[in-house]
């Protein structure tokens, strides 16, 4: 379908995306990618992930491939909701934002560092994505290209309501169906799942997690005090629960 409306979620990690990649896929009119520009990125920075070769060989590995399928690929559901890591948006044209409507996606960064830190000890900026989003943001705005700030903070508050003003913003319906899942994997997830998201596949709805009031390793105190520069600058623009 040429007039498929294209969603990019530009997410931090740790930050319930996968939940909300979960909540599209509900819909009857949306198809839900996983990460597509994830390969791309692990080839240009050749990042220590979990499960890098794994990533590698099952994805397109060139951005401006992965990229054209999006924008301009043919797809048999009117909406496409490609769940999308902000720190994987590195060595491509972005022009291509002009053509997506596009969501920033924020977490308070205590949160994200506290749950990152549980796979990975070493934690940096890079990592955490947020001074990415906020960069992301000015450019959006610069260009005056669709942009739409969502915490998932507020989301949890009233997951209808911010849902509901969500799916306004993009000129779509709002759909029940976003509010549930059925627990367990799904065949919308990348092959980096059991990796990351053990969490997330006992879930069937938006719930806060009983993990994300974990304390904050005081080794990552200053990251936490750097990145919530960035936050505070995007939190007043986001959808309000």
């Amino acid at each position: 379908m040429n007039n498929t409306k294209r969603i990019c979620l530009w997410s931090s990690p740790r930050n319930l995306s996968t939940a909300l990649m979960y909540s599209f896929a509900q819909r009857k009119d949306t198809l839900a990618v996983d990460e597509p520009l994830y390969a791309h990125y692990l080839r240009v920075t050749n990042a220590d992930h979990p499960g890098k070769e794994e990533v590698l060989q099952s994805q397109e590995k060139d951005g401006a491939k992965v990229i054209a399928q999006m924008v301009d690929g043919l797809y048999d559901k009117p909406v496409v909701f490609f769940k999308q890591m902000t720190h994987h948006l590195v060595e491509v044209d972005t022009s291509f934002l002009s053509k997506t409507l596009n969501i920033i996606y924020i977490r308070n960064p205590k949160r994200i560092i506290s749950s990152y830190a549980q796979v990975r000890k070493e934690v940096i900026m890079d990592d955490i994505g947020i001074a990415a989003q906020w960069q992301l943001y000015q450019f959006l705005q610069n260009n005056n290209y669709s942009c739409i700030v969502l915490d998932s903070g507020e989301l949890l508050k009233n997951p209808e309501k911010v849902l509901t003003d969500l799916c306004t913003a993009l000129t779509i319906p709002f759909d029940k169906a976003m509010l549930h899942w059925q627990s367990g994997q799904k065949k919308e997830d990348g092959v980096w799942a059991k990796y990351w998201y053990a969490n997330v596949h006992q879930s069937t709805g938006f719930a806060k997690q009983p993990t994300s009031e974990r304390p904050l390793p005081k080794y990552l105190e200053s990251l936490y005090q750097e990145s919530k520069v960035y936050y505070d600058l995007l939190i007043p623009h986001s959808i309000k629960a």
